[in-house]
Formats: C-alpha cells, sequence, structure tokens
C-alpha cells in the first residue's frame, strides 16, 4: 500500500489549474500549426495569426489564454493500492482549485446556486470525476471548461434504428448550431451509448485525448475522420468568418449500451481545449 498525502494532491492541482490557464497544451500547439498550413481563406489565416499572438503574449507574460478560466473539470484514476491520508480526497482536490485560482490571480467563475447566483468567490466546487483503477498510482487531470463552447453541449437519445448515421447527424447538427458562439477552431468530443449521464461523460473525457490521435477501433476512427472532413466542409472556419478549419480534431469514446437505445453527447471545446494532466 503506497500513501498520497491530501497536501501533495492539493498542490498538484493547484499547479495544474495554473498551466492550464496560460499554457497551450503541446498537442493543441501542433494543432494550431497543422491549421496554419491548411487554412486557405486569407481572413482564417488572419484569424489564425491572432489567435497565436495571443497565445504567445499569455505564455510570455503569464496571463490567461482566455478571460474566461473555466469551471475546473478533474479526472482523478484512484489506484487501488492508493492510501489517501491527511483527510478527505474531495476537500483536498477543491482546496487546490481554489488555491491555483486565487493564487494564480484567475478568474472566479463559479456560483453557489443555479438561480440564486452568488458567486462562491474562489471558483470550487469542482466537477470531479472518479475512477478506481490497477495500480499504486494517482492521474490527475484537470481541464478548465469555458462556458462558452460548453453552452453548445449537446445530448440525442437516438433509436438503435438511426444507426451510424443517425450518429453523423447529431454531431453535425450541433456544430453546424454552434456555429461561433464555440470560438472555433474547435475540439469536438463525442460520447456514444451507455445512457444519458454516462454518454455526456464520455464526451467530456473524449476532449482531454490528444488532438491528431485517433480510436484504436477501426470504426470508430473512420467516423473520428469522416466526421472531421464535414465539419472542416460546412465553411464555419476560424472565429465562426469562414474557413478550412472549423474543427482541430473530432475524438470519440464509445460504451455499451442498452438493446432500447443510442445514446450520443456532443462536448465542443474551443481553439484553447485546456488539459493538463499529472501522475502521483
Amino acid at each position: 500500500m503506497r500513501e498520497i498525502s491530501t497536501e501533495k494532491i492539493t498542490e498538484t492541482i493547484s499547479s495544474l489549474c495554473i498551466r492550464a490557464n496560460h499554457y497551450l497544451a503541446p498537442d493543441m500547439k501542433n494543432a494550431f500549426c497543422d491549421a496554419v498550413a491548411k487554412e486557405r481563406s486569407e481572413l482564417g489565416k488572419k484569424i489564425l495569426g491572432q489567435l497565436e499572438d495571443n497565445l504567445k503574449i499569455a505564455e510570455e507574460d503569464m496571463i490567461p489564454i482566455c478571460q474566461d478560466t473555466g469551471m475546473a473539470v478533474v479526472f482523478i484514476k484512484v489506484g487501488q493500492e492508493v492510501h489517501i491520508t491527511g483527510g478527505s480526497l474531495e476537500d483536498a482536490i477543491n482546496e487546490g482549485v481554489r488555491k491555483g485560482y486565487t493564487e494564480g490571480f484567475l478568474r472566479k467563475s463559479v456560483v453557489s446556486d443555479p438561480i440564486e447566483r452568488k458567486n462562491t468567490g474562489d471558483n470550487t466546487p469542482a466537477v470531479i470525476h472518479y475512477s478506481i483503477v490497477p495500480g499504486d498510482k494517482l492521474e490527475i487531470t484537470v481541464a478548465p471548461k469555458g462556458f462558452g463552447s460548453e453552452n453548445m453541449s449537446r445530448v440525442f437519445m437516438l433509436k438503435p434504428a438511426d444507426g451510424i448515421e443517425g450518429v453523423k447527424n447529431a454531431v453535425l447538427t450541433a456544430v453546424k448550431d454552434a456555429g461561433p458562439n464555440a470560438c472555433p477552431p474547435m475540439v469536438v468530443g463525442v460520447g456514444i451509448g451507455g445512457t444519458f449521464e454516462k454518454c455526456a461523460i464520455l464526451a467530456k473525457k473524449a476532449l482531454t485525448r490528444e488532438a491528431g490521435s485517433h480510436s484504436e477501433i477501426g470504426w470508430v476512427k473512420d467516423l473520428e475522420e469522416e466526421l472531421l472532413e464535414k465539419i472542416n466542409k460546412t465553411g464555419i472556419g476560424p472565429g465562426g468568418l469562414g474557413g478550412a478549419v472549423t474543427a482541430f480534431a473530432v475524438n470519440v469514446l464509445t460504451y455499451p449500451t442498452h438493446i432500447a437505445g443510442l445514446p450520443v453527447a456532443v462536448n465542443i471545446c474551443c481553439h484553447v481545449n485546456r488539459h493538463v494532466s499529472a501522475v502521483l
């Protein structure tokens, strides 16, 4: 049994919150480079150039890459051989978010009640997704999610008879409806299967997968490539002002489902698609 202190977890999450909001992930940097090479529209190239300038300034001057520093989404894999010491794991995670957003001077965007709308003042609580896995390590991924793109999320409860064409139509419908509101070029996370809530979590988790990578499942890989091509043919383009690059990537995750259903979730992320991980 390996012990990991809540203090260590808090410090790690605090650091991840600050890193995610100031530095673009390496896979997204590569995606930007590819997009500049592929974009044919002069206006589209100009928008991409402005976005790259913004990201460079953020990194050099240590300011957030977006004014919406998001609601903290935390994926945490806990090894079965890990013993958390020093208090509650959930409290440690939220303390890390509080510390990161407060000491990192990041915008506090969380309200304590969805109707009364009083700001919590420290961007807590986080949205936390736990999984128990073999081993003696703790893997943490922090993915701050801004709500310009989050508000474009969709869940479609399709019929099994809708099949793969129904899935394609659902994803394209969500992207077209989002248009410029999701701050394209975007990364499109898609969850297929499970239940109403499971497919939504899959779609969110899909956004943390490296842009440019593909599923090891043959039909899923084909779907990702086809959807990316079709999305980029919509002409929405960088900033929604037209062009050939509307999306950097389409990442799809799947899960077994019920004989009577075909749940599909689409979670779109803006051009920064913040995500950063650490292993303790």
